[in-house]
């Protein structure tokens, strides 16, 4: 594998970018072994705290481990990696080799958000209710601004999310808004429409509110699967999330 010295600014930015990339894109296969610090330190033309910080957070993505006698072995990303090497793909534009990767994440979309609903209705106290409903009614003012429409709809899940009770769902929730993923490149058409549907928006906002569970996760599902009713991507080609 061939690396690109990197430019003065970030430094192990750029080393932990390409090496990254070099794992997830197989260059380097799992069971592989990384070059050493130093072999590293002269492709990249930086220096070794420089390779040591990259390093380190390959192995908090679960990308690589670094054995106590110095060696690098490279891992299945399949099998140890979460949702942060999705996300750290999201930030720098790179490609992921899934072409389903927005599809999926749309899915998983639906299902937390789904659930979510339904646990919210059965659980949330009288004041979650009441924050839901007011989130609903705020959000339904500012049509047609598709940009504040599409932040307050954030803000009205993240209380459905809240009420669920569900901290797994929460911190699942966190990452996917965290990485622009909350919406992944839904198709602007289909996007506008679950935005626009407004009238959704309050019947899920309602059903929260008078406890029925399966009305509000049916709701979800209504507003939530629109995206999925299309392609987002072309066959064939690679997905960038």
């Amino acid at each position: 594998m061939v690396f690109v010295p990197v430019p003065r600014g970030s430094v192990s930015d750029h080393v932990f970018g390409q090496l990254r990339d070099a794992v997830v894109s197989g260059a380097y296969r799992p069971g592989d072994t990384l070059p050493g610090e130093r072999e590293l330190a002269a492709a990249f033309a930086v220096n070794r705290h420089a390779v040591r910080e990259a390093l380190r957070r390959l192995q908090q993505l679960g990308l690589v481990r670094v054995s106590q006698g110095g060696a690098t072995l490279v891992l299945d990303w399949r099998v140890h990696a979460g949702l942060d090497l999705a996300l750290s793909l999201v930030r720098s534009g790179d490609v992921l080799p899934v072409d389903t990767l927005v599809r999926d994440m749309l899915e998983m979309r639906a299902c937390i958000g789904v659930d979510a609903a339904r646990l919210c209705a059965e659980r949330a106290d009288a004041a979650t209710r009441e924050t839901v409903t007011r989130a609903a009614q705020e959000y339904a003012g500012l049509a047609p601004d598709l940009p504040r429409m599409a932040e307050a709809n954030i803000a009205l899940w993240r209380h459905v999310v809240r009420g669920s009770g569900n901290t797994a769902y929460l911190l699942s929730f966190n990452s996917l808004v965290a990485g622009a993923l909350a919406v992944g490149e839904v198709p602007p058409e289909r996007h506008a429409a679950e935005l626009l549907d407004v009238a959704g928006h309050h019947r899920l906002a309602e059903a929260v509110a008078a406890g029925r569970g399966d009305a509000a996760a049916e709701q979800a599902r209504s507003l939530l699967t629109a995206a999925l009713a299309t392609p987002v991507t072309p066959p064939g080609r690679e997905c960038r999330a």
